[in-house]
């Protein structure tokens, strides 16, 4: 299968498309063909190892230990990804062979930029509604992460207002 693959921290220039063995698929688990991802700034800042300035030094130790020290320990970076179940484990019971679905590879874990991903049937994995592409489909719970991000940095504030409009509980 094809992948989107990193060896070494860096530019966008040490992204390479490769050829790489298909993952094997768990009792527990699916197997997606990919058929859309994201890119994010935090694949951006996985790639180049360029952490932000507010991270303490200690958060950007931490972060090479976990990604690796010398060399990225995950070669597939993604974490967003809408596809199609080509098979699933003996174990799984939430889905079937030729699901359409979209979901988020369990922290730290990526492969989706990769044609195939293999993903625990409990991983944050829906159906894809039949109005919607791929790429509408991935793009929705990506953007309603970030969200939620922001509108919780919002609502840690006393009196914060967000879109002109009072956040309830405050």
């Amino acid at each position: 299968m094809k992948a989107v693959v990193y060896t070494k921290y860096g530019p966008p220039e040490v992204l390479e498309l490769k050829e790489v063995e298909k993952p094997t698929l768990r009792d527990n688990e699916v197997l997606i063909r990919t058929y859309a991802t994201t890119v994010s700034s935090g694949d951006c800042r996985m790639r180049s190892s360029n952490f932000p300035s507010s991270f303490t030094v200690l958060k950007r130790i931490l972060m090479r230990l976990a990604l690796g020290l010398t060399k990225p320990r995950k070669p597939i970076l993604g974490l967003w990804l809408a596809g199609e179940i080509e098979t699933v484990g003996k174990d799984v019971r939430r889905f079937k062979n030729g699901d359409q679905v979209y979901a988020r590879t369990p922290d730290l874990r990526f492969g989706a930029y990769a044609e195939y991903t293999c993903l625990p049937e409990n991983s944050v994995m829906s159906l894809k509604p039949s109005n919607v592409t791929y790429e509408e489909a991935v793009a929705v719970p990506f953007g309603a992460s970030l969200a939620c991000i922001f509108l919780e940095k919002v609502r840690s504030g006393a009196d914060k207002k967000c879109l002109s409009m009072e956040l309830p509980g405050r």
